[in-house]
């Protein structure tokens, strides 16, 4: 049975967060649930584990979330020291058990396991040339197509490559990694190690770790290597390949990296607070959000309130900057989010209210700047004025600490197209209008991309293609049409190369 999400959140989802562990001796199974405990937030749709002992592989992966998928009884019998693991949220690939991951199918060397973090844009192509190539392939995601690329010999992708590398698998990942377009980050099972590889842009994030006795860890997020008591080491390089295995972990290049890319969206909301990419904490950073969004739009307000969870350091850093008092407005059931009960009408168009209350003594009489990390899809901000006004409000000031949404994302998101964007649609007053605000005002591009530099060592780049709709890498121009029959021209052009 299927998790439901019956509130229809305004915010874009990423599309899960993977992991992986070497611990000779330790319980890779109860290392890998707790890593995905703390990755929860990227993916609430399946989660899946798979182990090896040294001799044979297991795995069990199921709908719903951590807690709802894995017990003792099905954890235990995950016996061996390697394992990976992955949360998901579907972006390619609908929501159903077939694409649950890991992946694990039995290869000529043993047995394979993928997690993947990420959207090939070439992936409708590759699904084909392995069609093709008579590969039976049992699910719509392009996870399965990374599968089943990684255990074709390394010829088949790259010819010029050949077997010039002593570690087989190595020599497979850098022949997927020539042909491969987009995003991934990937934890990947062998009976030679655990491996893990970054897309050349850096799109999507992955970090390394060091257990005390001496194993290793990769995950999306430092917050999962902090809940298995896990030590900080770096972050995977984008273009990187990692090996861990019993003599350690070894670096290789898998493709050079001309420009990093992390996707911007990281920092305004997908990652957890208490994680940290390129040296900075990203609640440090969401506050320095909030402090630009104060000085680039004032208003004579009262108090300011954030949107639970994810704009509470924005609204602090907002209040902080302009010297209005930080209430908060909106208390949140963090538990009614997900559920296996699906609503009747009458609840399914009270979502909002069985989300969020608001707090009638903090309200009363004010003039509230209402804060929020984004407005995606605009079905959610509406509701959520009317609430702030109903909880006593004079005037309900809306400010976001991010630039309007225009543009799909192809690279690991859920937005592939315009129409579901209510920034692609309307101009800021048109949306003013929309969701009952008395004024509405968003970080500029430029505020946001300093503030989030501000604190940086070394200088990056960032993808933020779906604010800016400046890609970082050529998107094919059907993906823009959302249409059927252009996937159907890609595969009739497919079959002819």
């Amino acid at each position: 049975m299927n998790n439901i999400n019956f509130l229809e959140d305004d915010k874009m989802h990423d599309e899960c967060g993977v992991f992986g562990v070497y611990a000779p001796g330790r319980e890779a199974a109860r290392l890998t649930f707790f890593g995905l405990y703390a990755l929860q937030h990227r993916g609430q749709e399946s989660a899946g584990i798979t182990t090896y002992d040294g001799t044979s592989a297991y795995s069990h992966k199921g709908m719903g979330l951590v807690s709802q998928v894995f017990n003792e009884d099905n954890l235990t019998p995950l016996v061996g020291h390697m394992g990976i693991g992955q949360n998901r949220y579907s972006t390619t690939g609908s929501s159903h058990i077939r694409n649950a991951q890991p992946y694990l199918i039995e290869t000529i060397y043993g047995p394979l396991g993928i997690a993947h973090n990420g959207n090939l844009t070439n992936a409708l192509h590759l699904r084909y040339q392995l069609l093709k190539r008579g590969v039976g392939l049992s699910s719509t995601s392009d996870s399965e197509v990374i599968t089943q690329m990684l255990a074709s010999p390394a010829e088949v992708w790259a010819p010029e490559n050949g077997n010039k590398e002593k570690d087989r698998w190595v020599a497979r990942i850098r022949s997927f990694m020539k042909v491969a377009k987009g995003a991934y980050s990937l934890t990947m099972l062998t009976r030679d190690g655990v491996y893990a590889m970054r897309d050349p842009l850096g799109l999507r994030p992955l970090c390394l770790g060091i257990l005390g006795d001496g194993g290793y860890v990769v995950a999306s997020e430092t917050c999962a290597l902090h809940t298995i008591g896990a030590e900080f080491m770096r972050e995977v390089e984008p273009g990187e390949i990692i090996r861990i295995n019993k003599y350690g972990l070894t670096s290789f290049e898998g493709v050079p990296s001309e420009k990093k890319s992390l996707c911007i969206f990281e920092y305004v909301y997908f990652a957890r607070p208490d994680s940290f990419f390129e040296g900075q904490i990203i609640h440090d950073v969401r506050q320095r959000l909030g402090r630009q969004l104060a000085k680039e739009s004032p208003i004579d307000a009262d108090v300011v309130v954030g949107v639970p969870d994810s704009a509470t350091p924005a609204a602090i850093g907002y209040a902080l900057e302009s010297g209005l008092h930080f209430t908060e407005g909106l208390t949140k059931n963090r538990y009614i989010g997900r559920t296996f009960i699906q609503p009747d009408d009458d609840l399914r168009k009270e979502g909002v209210r069985l989300k969020y209350n608001p707090l009638h003594a903090n309200l009363e009489g004010k003039r509230v700047v209402l804060i929020d990390d984004s407005i995606v899809r605009g079905n959610t901000a509406g509701p959520l004025v009317q609430l702030i006004r109903e909880g006593g409000a004079k005037e309900v000031h809306v400010r976001v600490s991010s630039p309007p949404v225009a543009n799909p994302c192809f690279m690991g998101i859920d937005m592939a197209t315009k129409k579901e964007l209510i920034a692609g649609q309307l101009d800021i007053e048109g949306i003013r209008r929309r969701i009952g605000a008395d004024s509405l005002a968003y970080l500029s591009h430029d505020g946001m991309v300093e503030a989030i530099k501000e604190e940086q060592k070394e200088k990056t780049g960032y993808c933020t293609a779906c604010f800016s709709g400046e890609y970082p890498l050529e998107i094919p121009d059907w993906l823009f049409e959302d249409n059927r029959n252009q996937e159907k021209l890609v595969f009739e052009e497919s079959w002819g190369d």
